[in-house]
């Protein structure tokens, strides 16, 4: 193909300004009614599209977004890179040692909140094939695995953000709906890899044998020799290479190399990436302020693209039908609610952490529309299918933050003016580590509670290795959950220098809560961690509290703190 000509490329430039700019601008407000930034990304797409401006202005669209020719292969081929990019950051993620930390629990969640809405999806589709928009010629079997996977998987990137904003993250119940996410996440894309090498679409022309065993290969080698020479690779790249650009490069070089690999053996380039992405991810050398910055890298310039360039494929007022938009929200919302509840209680959550559980589990958000694209693309499903997908995507990633709030609002919380005391106030922590600043604060709650400092070190250190407790904004919250205590008991430190706690922001922690809890009642770490972080949203409350001076002034500044957040 020649190259773009003059006119072209200025076309080109001015299509891809317009849809990142609309799709940023439309994102942020999203943001700003406290919905997922997809949302606007996606209506951006629907507004340059056919939808809206293909019926005001068609020749102006199809000037600036045509269907065919050298634009419209460039768009697309900086749409496919988008994707790719974005199911690296999604694999980064992912932290297999949390799954395997959080032990049982997280495990009976994620098999019994992948399993029961995959089977509900089977039996939808193998019953209703037409009426949920199967292609005449699409295969049934790929067909009804498509869409159980579509039911069952969840949108890793979002149940994070959304807990995140309740400030739920790195509480005992976040781990396990992110343990659980991650596993559904790692289920529904090896299963997705299967389907596209059952279409038979290797440019290699593979059979479908040595396409699944190439990928099974790729997978395991990347995720034990891949994982450890990256491992090994990281501190050298920090050590020699301008920081962050030589970490984000290595990043981007592995991703993109595992993408054209399994592109090539017949798999869908975003499964290589994703594995990559995996791998990267669970080095304990990349640190968190470093994933976060690659995170902001794709998800503000590439992701908007992608997600913005779906509207520009179908017109979502034509193929809009609200039958199929029902059914497939019903599969969606029943089957992971069914699933992702009964796990949680299986795994010994109260009643209403079940349903908070399940709640965060229904979000299909980015996963299921980047599914849904790779089917209506590969032929497996009609438009009026694709729209309820996307649909269903909008909606449970909106409903799944709002429906825990309320949930666990119900519940009379734990006041943490209430816990602290004068002895339990350590004015000026002389830790330099994470470990040293637990070990200070455990023999303040040991003495005042008459407990043993070092197996609440033990605990709340072990708990500390499953997921860091810093939460950001100079606030760290380590805690232990003991069988022998009926009292949740809370020891404050404030270090003036800082204490690593690996928090999302790489703010060191000035102030460090640690939480002593009973064992048998986990939602009183859920309500305390919760209150503490929406205080220490405000970086003002940060300020009063480094400025006090003793205990009362202390209390003085969190009252203060709690009444204006």
């Amino acid at each position: 193909m020649r190259g773009l000509s003059p006119e072209q490329l200025g076309i080109m430039l001015v299509a891809l300004a317009l849809l990142i700019g609309a799709a940023r601008i439309l994102g942020e407000l999203a943001r700003r009614l406290h919905q997922p930034a997809i949302l606007g990304e996606l209506l951006a797409g629907v507004i340059l599209g056919p939808t809206v401006l293909g019926a005001l202005a068609p020749q102006v669209q199809a000037m600036l977004f045509p269907a065919s020719g050298p634009n419209a292969t460039v768009l697309e081929g900086i749409g496919s890179l988008a994707i790719v990019l974005f199911l690296l950051v999604a694999g980064m993620e992912v932290d297999l040692s949390i799954v395997w930390r959080q032990g049982r629990t997280a495990l009976k969640v994620g098999t019994l909140g992948t399993l029961i809405p995959f089977a509900i999806g089977l039996g939808g589709a193998a019953l209703m094939p037409t009426a949920l928009g199967r292609q005449v010629d699409a295969d049934p079997l790929i067909f009804v695995l498509f869409l159980a996977t579509a039911v069952a998987i969840s949108a890793l990137p979002v149940i994070a953000k959304t807990l995140m904003d309740l400030d739920l993250y790195r509480t005992d119940l976040g781990m396990v709906v992110v343990s659980a996410a991650i596993f559904n996440d790692l289920l529904g894309w090896t299963t997705f890899a299967v389907i596209l090498g059952l279409l038979g679409s290797s440019s290699a022309g593979l059979g479908i044998g040595t396409t699944l065993v190439l990928t099974g290969l790729y997978a395991g080698l990347m995720l034990t020799v891949g994982r450890w020479l990256m491992h090994r690779a990281i501190p050298f790249l920090q050590a020699y290479t301008h920081y962050p650009g030589g970490v984000l490069g290595f990043a981007v070089t592995i991703g993109l190399l595992g993408a054209a690999f399994t592109e090539f053996i017949g798999i869908h380039a975003v499964f290589g990436a994703f594995i990559a992405g995996v791998a990267l991810g669970d080095s304990s050398h990349l640190s968190e302020r470093t994933r976060v910055m690659i995170d902001e890298f794709v998800s503000f310039i590439f992701a908007p693209v992608f997600f913005a360039s779906i509207g520009l494929k179908v017109n979502f007022i034509t193929h809009f039908d609200v039958s199929v938009v029902l059914l497939i929200l019903g599969l969606t919302i029943g089957g992971k609610l069914l699933g992702a509840v009964a796990g949680a209680r299986w795994g010994g959550f109260a009643s209403r952490e079940r349903w908070a559980v399940g709640y965060a589990m229904i979000a299909t958000g980015a996963m299921g529309i980047i599914l849904g694209t790779m089917a209506l693309e590969a032929g497996i499903i009609r438009q009026r299918l694709f729209v309820a997908i996307v649909v269903t995507a909008i909606v449970t990633s909106g409903l799944s933050g709002p429906l825990i709030r309320r949930t666990l609002a119900a519940r009379r919380p734990q006041r943490l003016l209430g816990l602290l005391t004068p002895q339990l106030f350590v004015r000026n922590l002389s830790a330099e580590t994470s470990r040293q600043a637990i070990r200070e604060l455990a023999q303040a709650a040991a003495q005042h509670a008459g407990l043993d400092s070092e197996r609440i070190e033990q605990l709340a250190w072990e708990r500390e290795l499953t997921a860091a407790t810093g939460i950001g904004h100079g606030v760290a919250i380590p805690h232990a959950r003991l069988n022998d205590v009926r009292q949740p008991v809370i020891a404050l430190g404030i270090s003036e220098a800082g204490v690593p706690f690996d928090a999302p922001d790489g703010r060191p922690a000035h102030v460090v809560f640690l939480l002593v809890t009973p064992r048998d009642d986990p939602s009183v770490q859920l309500d305390l961690s919760a209150e503490i972080a929406h205080i220490f949203r405000d970086a003002h409350n940060l300020e009063r509290v480094l400025r006090a001076a003793n205990y009362t002034e202390l209390r003085a500044a969190l009252i203060r703190g709690a009444t204006k957040s």
